[in-house]
């Protein structure tokens, strides 16, 4: 009786480590596929002043600007010491000048998204990513002060814009 006794309980024993053997479970994520772009996408070449002002009067107004005023920005950048505030009075100057081409508000907030996929493909002539949509349209959204026109701005001062 005790032999089958311990024949029974090495039985169980054997069963229970082979039975219990925990199967692997695969994860399984529900995610959509977005092809992703290096925040910078490969630009690692500064612009000179002279490149900067040609496409930012291009970026801002759709013409090309003259030689003659390319060498006038040029030297005002240079004589200033801080580059900066240089290209700030720049960005300025070009925003109030007749001529400049922004959205209006309500095209900005009718279509959020677009005018920010718009804005990256024309300043830094790229796709934005989600996470920098997101980011920046809760920005926007969190800020009811905040214009195309300040946008903008933003963009041209940006420190990805001051390369190709």
């Amino acid at each position: 009786m005790q032999a089958l006794t311990k024949y029974i309980l090495f039985i169980a024993l054997i069963a229970g480590i082979w039975g219990c053997k925990k199967e692997p479970i695969e994860p399984h994520f529900d995610l959509n596929n977005y092809d992703l772009y290096p925040a910078t996408a490969g630009k690692d070449k500064l612009k000179t002043n002279e490149q900067y002002v040609a496409i930012l009067h291009a970026n801002l107004f759709q013409t090309a600007l003259s030689a003659n005023d390319i060498f006038d920005l040029n030297n005002c950048i240079e004589s200033i010491g801080d580059k900066e505030l240089a290209r700030e009075v720049i960005i300025s100057n070009f925003m109030n000048k007749e001529g400049v081409q922004l959205p209006s508000e309500e095209e900005m907030d009718a279509d959020m998204d677009q005018f920010i996929i718009d804005t990256y493909i024309r300043f830094l002539v790229r796709i934005p990513t989600e996470a920098e949509k997101t980011y920046l349209r809760n920005y926007i959204q969190g800020n009811p002060f905040m214009t195309p026109e300040l946008v903008y701005f933003s963009f041209a001062l940006s420190n990805e814009y001051m390369f190709y």
